[in-house]
């Protein structure tokens, strides 16, 4: 039988189809625009009867004896410890004292609602995110430019302007949609430092240096500016601050920024000019702009673009979402009067949406080991494994040990999850049915289906929290008992149901899809238009205009050691095998690990004798790590990429063991973890 869902083994959120024997995941296929002969294949949905049926997965609850070994127990069991546990610290030392850390796996949609619902009847405002290194930080900086995060509308665009991101490795989907829209003649122009299957193709390849995006997004915005490239119409109607945009970009001509940051100055002209030119023309910005200690301005200044060209919610453009009418689950007007987040230094960022909450996820460990701005000690860590995906991993498993009390909800006993008290084990997204976010921020609206029992004593990430709710005294705040019933509640306001998106598995459109809406409504910005120049960051004390004072002279970790670290360190490729440190314990994907390697461009292995295969050590001022090196001219000379992800198969491959996390983004808290200096040698 085959039955229609959403797979979520990573964010991608592709629709499949699942073919089920005897309650059975036999296989999985995505749906395509594109024949058979012509799909870009996924690995991980390649193997998904291999992760579910993984003799890896977590069975049963475990609880901790005093011996420090796992007993096996029953759900009553750990849920009663886990309240127990609630209770207490809530009583010692307030419900602040207790922190959710949510992670990528589990999906982030309704079932980060639940999360926030329970935390904030409960009365902490602690939980936590880990948007401060990934998409949400972006979304901010979208949302304070042009008053939402766009979307890129690939099949109709003449030019596509992809800014680190390969979507052959992290979203199938788009990535044939470059394809085919690049079969009909679009321009494709890549910003990326490492030579991907993207960069290979790419009319114009920007060979970025890591860490220096935002320099490049205002020298195009100089060039696009200076040559009158621009769209005069809309930006004198629909933006404010362009003056200051100009003044502050005419510091970054091509000719004096573009052979430190590894680029031609032609090139960088040429990239301006054939995306200003070409219209319409969209944005695929990624990852590739997120974990530096500039993401914020570099993304703005990359939102800029879009609107100095005219090429914002037009066919073709970066559309502006219309977000499904949805109730608002979170509850967040029951947290006590006067008690901030442990991410109260961040407050434009903890509240500039209604519903993604609180992300700098570097200040859990802040709380736990410095106290500020107050302690933490109790943790519930879901779909996450923090030892090896946070910034100076070292600092965090000490921010863990000295915990009193440790949950871990996970598919699979992580590194994260042997440290913890109680591990409770969550089911795949085959086993669970859930509204996915990537489904309400725009008006087609998807379900994805449970299409085989939880495997053994597992539970979906919805039951678990509802259950946890009505275990420390929620029951009114979680009175469904299936998860169609809280889906249709959340869902009422845009007249949706369960029932009706299984009848219509391709989705429902809450509404039609329109463009130009700024012409009726504005931008959903303070002055109803796009602010080149934000009066809100002005009135915050931030720079209202990206790098009006210049840009950042060291943006990468350790720029300061240099002379005694002069190699520069970049946090590998997505590999499409994985997701971030998940399903490497899968034979069929680990494939004796291959690709767990340093990569490094012959220039610098003559230099340092290394041959390839050769065991390779890199140190930062932070730890060290040892991989096998892989000669490759991916990389640019006299830099690394460094294999990510590895860390939970073995300790020697973490490679957040040579990332910092003292330094971080004023605004969204974001640490340097894409990029460091470092220091390599062969191992004899």
């Amino acid at each position: 039988m085959r039955t229609d869902t959403i797979c979520r083994l990573c964010s991608s959120c592709c629709p499949i189809e699942a073919e089920i024997e005897n309650n059975r995941l036999i296989s999985a296929k995505r749906k395509s625009i594109l024949p058979d002969d012509k799909q870009l294949i996924c690995p991980k949905l390649k193997a998904a009867a291999d992760i579910v049926y993984s003799s890896g997965r977590l069975k049963k609850p475990l609880i901790k004896d005093d011996a420090g070994n796992f007993q096996e127990a029953s759900w009553d069991e750990a849920l009663d410890r886990i309240a127990e546990r609630f209770h207490y610290f809530k009583k010692e030392s307030g419900a602040q004292s207790v922190c959710w850390l949510r992670g990528m796996a589990a999906d982030w949609g309704a079932p980060w609602d639940y999360v926030n619902r329970l935390m904030n009847a409960f009365g902490s405002p602690n939980a936590i995110g880990n948007g401060s290194v990934c998409h949400v930080g972006r979304e901010f900086a979208h949302t304070i430019t042009c008053g939402a995060m766009t979307v890129p509308l690939l099949q109709s665009a003449r030019c596509i302007l992809v800014w680190g991101k390969n979507d052959r490795d992290t979203n199938p989907p788009a990535a044939e949609g470059i394809l085919q829209t690049r079969q009909s003649g679009a321009k494709l122009i890549v910003v990326e430092p490492i030579k991907t299957w993207l960069a290979a193709n790419a009319d114009i390849w920007l060979r970025i240096k890591p860490a220096h995006d935002g320099l490049l997004a205002m020298s195009m915005i100089h060039e696009i500016i200076s040559q009158n490239r621009y769209d005069a119409d809309f930006v004198g109607k629909w933006t404010v601050g362009f003056e200051q945009l100009k003044q502050s970009a005419e510091k970054f001509p091509a000719e004096k920024i573009a052979r430190d940051v590894w680029l031609d100055p032609e090139a960088v002209k040429e990239a301006a000019r054939v995306y200003a030119m070409t219209r319409p023309a969209c944005i695929v910005d990624g990852n590739g702009l997120d974990m530096q200690l500039d993401t914020f301005d570099a993304t703005r200044a990359v939102c800029m673009l879009r609107a100095l060209t005219g090429n914002l919610d037009v066919k073709g453009g970066d559309f502006i979402p219309q977000p499904v009418p949805a109730r608002n689950l979170q509850l967040k007007g029951r947290l006590p009067a006067g008690i901030k987040p442990i991410t109260g230094d961040y407050p434009l960022f903890n509240e500039f949406s209604p519903t993604w909450g609180n992300h700098v996820q570097s200040c859990v460990v802040d709380a736990i080991l410095d106290e500020k701005p107050y302690p933490v000690r109790m943790l519930v860590a879901q779909s996450g494994n923090p030892v090896t995906s946070m910034m100076d991993a070292e600092r965090v498993t000490r921010a863990l040990e000295k915990l009193d009390f440790l949950v871990v909800i996970d598919m699979f006993m992580t590194q994260t999850a042997r440290m913890a008290d109680v591990v409770l084990p969550a089911s795949s997204c085959f086993e669970k049915t859930q509204l996915n976010r990537a489904y309400l921020r725009n008006s087609l609206v998807r379900i994805q289906n449970q299409v085989i029992e939880p495997l053994a004593d597992s539970w979906p990430d919805w039951k678990i929290v509802f259950e946890m709710g009505r275990r420390i005294g929620l029951e009114k705040e979680f009175p469904w008992q299936t998860v169609e019933e809280a889906i249709d509640y959340q869902l009422e306001p845009a007249g949706i149901t369960v029932r009706m998106l299984r009848e219509n598995p391709d989705g429902i459109r809450a509404s039609d899809m329109q463009f130009e809406k700024h012409q009726t409504n504005g931008f959903k910005t303070p002055t109803g238009k796009v602010e080149f120049y934000s009066e809100k960051l002005a009135a915050n004390g931030f720079a209202p205009i990206p790098y009006a004072d210049g840009f950042p002279s060291e943006p990468i970790s350790f720029c300061d050691q240099r002379d005694r670290y002069p190699i520069l360190g970049i946090s590998g490729a997505r590999d499409n095998r994985f997701t971030h440190s998940q399903f490497h314990q899968i034979p069929s994907l680990s494939l004796n690990q291959k690709g767990c390697a340093i990569d490094i461009h012959s220039n610098d292995a003559k230099a340092y004798g290394i041959a390839d295969g050769d065991k390779v050590r890199v140190d930062t001022p932070r730890g060290w790590i040892a991989m096998p090196a892989r000669i490759s001219e991916v990389v640019h000379p006299g830099s690394i990429r460094i294999a990510w992800g590895w860390g939970d198969s073995n300790p020697e491959y973490s490679l957040n063991r040579l990332t910092d996390d003292d330094q971080r983004n004023p605004i969204i808290g974001t640490p340097s973890g894409r990029s460091f200096m470092c220091r390599i040698s062969k191992v004899e």
